[in-house]
Order: structure tokens, then C-alpha cells, then sequence
């Protein structure tokens, strides 16, 4: 299988990329504690739109009715992900979270194939 792909941005346009890491996370929020969670959203992606090597985007979903969200997140690669993951500001929020999430949270990565 080749390293590299052709995805259509629109307009005609190609992109040549490698393997991208399509990380979903899923978190169940402590009721009450919605806002605070979608505004750490927020701030995290604009840290990570500044900082992290290999991000590209992040789009937050909430269930319907309930406190379950789901981010879905891009990056160039796991490695790229994974460096986030070590790194000391993914640490501060994940100490922030456990204050709000209810139950542990968990992670699941697709690549692109």
C-alpha cells in the first residue's frame, strides 16, 4: 500500500498527505460541569493551533440528551499525537478533567488507509 494518498479538499483541489491519526476521545461530564468542560475545549485547541507539531484540527460532538462528548481530533501522525500526550500541558489538563469527568475516560486512534 503507498505511504501516500490523494484526498479532494474541494474546489478540484488535491492533497497529498501521508498516513494521517484520527484520534477520538469520549468523555462523560459530570453534570453541571458542561460548560466548563466546552470551554477547555476550546482553549486547548487554540494552545494546540500555536504549539503542537502535527495538530491540525479538532471538532467537539455531545450526545443527544445526555453528558457523553466525543473529540475528534487530526494529526500528521500518531507520533505527532503521541508527543502531545507527553507533554506537560496535556498533563495539566488531564489533572484539570478528572475534577468534572465522571468515570474514566478512554481513546480510540484511526488512521487513514
Amino acid at each position: 500500500m503507498n505511504e501516500s494518498k490523494v484526498r479532494n479538499v474541494g474546489k478540484g483541489k488535491l492533497e497529498y498527505h501521508k498516513k494521517m491519526a484520527n484520534i477520538g476521545f469520549y468523555y462523560t461530564i459530570k453534570e453541571g460541569h458542561e460548560k466548563e468542560f466546552e470551554n477547555t475545549f476550546q482553549d486547548t485547541v487554540e494552545f494546540l493551533k500555536l504549539n503542537a507539531e502535527g495538530y491540525k484540527e479538532a471538532h467537539l460532538y455531545r450526545e443527544v440528551g445526555k453528558n457523553s462528548y466525543m473529540i475528534l481530533s487530526l494529526w500528521d501522525s500518531v507520533e505527532s499525537f503521541s508527543n502531545f500526550v507527553k507533554s506537560r500541558e496535556f498533563g495539566e489538563v488531564t489533572k484539570f478533567g478528572k475534577l468534572i469527568v465522571e468515570g474514566k475516560p478512554y481513546h480510540k486512534i484511526f488512521m487513514d488507509y
